[in-house]
């Protein structure tokens, strides 16, 4: 019976139920559920709910649009509280830049419950900041920041986002052994360790501030060869008068000075002689600074831990207006967050691009027939022309013919 408990027990662990802590697909109720920052006054721009202009389903696709161009961004939602403590934590989204952004955030941010809603702005204490962010050629990142004793700590990796102009998965994923995953589209890009990736914590080794290098340590790995010698014969002047110059016949020494020859490269000349190079004898490899335990450093086994995590919002610039965001996610099951994200994402994303092509390929033919309407009254008024010059030159020659009064 107790065998029975217990295999109970572990496929229940298992098999559980994955905790939902924030899910929004933003339905025509989202406005009940979040609240606009009002921090920056007149530059706060406004979100409406749209599906863009392009999209896989008319309604599903729906999420909120930043609408203005040039303004600060500011929303935010509060859940219940929790910890992350002996647990996953996810966070998902999606992120559409239909506008094909030139400069501006795609990024969330999760507070603590303590967030002031409405006066949220750029230095409002956040606990981790995940998403893209774009600016220009020489930006286009994943951020994942993490709070950690006051401190924003950027990753030491390079994580690049995608950078056009369809719907993307996003997702952070911190487990409770201090690791970390990142996904786009459903697909890793980067992983590994808090600790790694990130300076939680000062370095484990230091150099030993006792040591340093012997005077007589000699790292030169090559030397010159003490009993090479300079051939007698090896200086030569770099430039000599052109042998084969002549002084000019009309040049006049007393009018134009003593006449010298132009100088010419002096096909003998070898340069700057150096001895030969030797293996050095007295070579004993590069000096390594000895390193010692750090006496600062303290393991943390709680870099993952959050123990009041209560809202999550977005807080942005954006200098060109019109990305979307939907389908925010924040859970302790990363096999749920996949499957949350191909049944929204993953479903409209091929159907979303189908609609894009055709829209594109409707502008196309629409650009042509534009520039051949363009030609052709460019070409009917160019005709217009050569026909009104022509009668013109007729009635010139009409003119020409008919007598002359006086010679009647």
């Amino acid at each position: 019976m107790r065998a029975v408990a217990i295999f109970v027990a572990l496929f229940g662990a298992v098999f559980c139920d994955p905790t939902i802590y924030f899910k929004e697909e933003f339905d025509d109720g989202w406005r009940n559920r979040w609240v606009d920052s009002t921090a920056k006054g007149a530059e706060q721009g406004k979100f409406e709910l749209s599906a863009g202009k392009f999209y896989g389903d008319a309604e599903k696709d729906k999420g909120i649009k930043t609408s203005q161009d040039a303004r600060f961004y500011g929303l935010s939602a509060k859940f219940d509280k929790f910890s992350n403590e002996g647990k996953s934590l996810v966070i998902q989204f999606t992120v559409k830049h239909e506008q094909n952004i030139d400069c501006g955030g795609g990024y969330v941010k999760v507070f603590s419950s303590e967030l002031d809603q409405e006066n949220m702005h750029g230095d409002s204490p956040y606990l981790i900041m995940f998403g893209p962010d774009i600016c220009g050629p020489g930006t286009k990142k994943v951020h994942v920041i993490f709070n950690y004793k006051g401190k924003n700590l950027l990753t030491k990796k390079d994580i690049r986002c995608k950078d056009d102009v369809f719907t993307h998965l996003y997702t952070l994923i911190v487990n409770s052994d201090n690791t970390y995953e990142v996904k786009i589209d459903n697909e890793k890009v980067e992983s590994g360790e808090l600790e790694a990736d990130w300076d939680f914590l000062p370095a484990k080794k230091i150099k030993d501030p006792e040591a340093k290098k012997p005077d007589d340590w000699d790292e030169r790995e090559k030397i010159d060869d003490p009993d090479d010698t300079k051939p007698e014969d090896w200086d030569k002047p770099e430039h000599i008068p052109d042998p084969d110059a002549k002084k000019p016949d009309d040049w006049d020494d007393e009018m134009d000075g003593e006449w010298e020859p132009p100088m010419v490269d002096n096909p003998d000349y070898k340069g700057e002689w150096k001895p030969k190079q030797i293996d050095n004898p007295d070579y004993k490899g590069k000096w390594i600074h000895p390193e010692i335990d750090n006496p600062d450093y303290s393991p943390d086994e709680n870099l993952y831990r959050y123990t009041d995590i209560g809202a999550i919002g977005f807080d942005l610039w954006q200098v060109k207006s019109g990305t979307i965001f939907d389908n925010v996610l924040i859970t302790d099951d990363e096999g749920f967050a996949e499957e949350f994200g191909k049944s929204t994402w993953g479903k409209t994303k091929d159907p979303e691009k189908k609609m894009k092509d055709a829209q594109d390929e409707e502008e196309r033919k629409q650009r042509e027939e534009e520039e051949k309407k363009r030609k052709e009254e460019e070409d009917a008024k160019k005709e217009d022309g050569d026909e009104a010059e022509e009668e013109e030159e007729e009635d010139d020659s009409d003119k020409k013919e008919e007598p002359d009064h006086d010679e009647l």
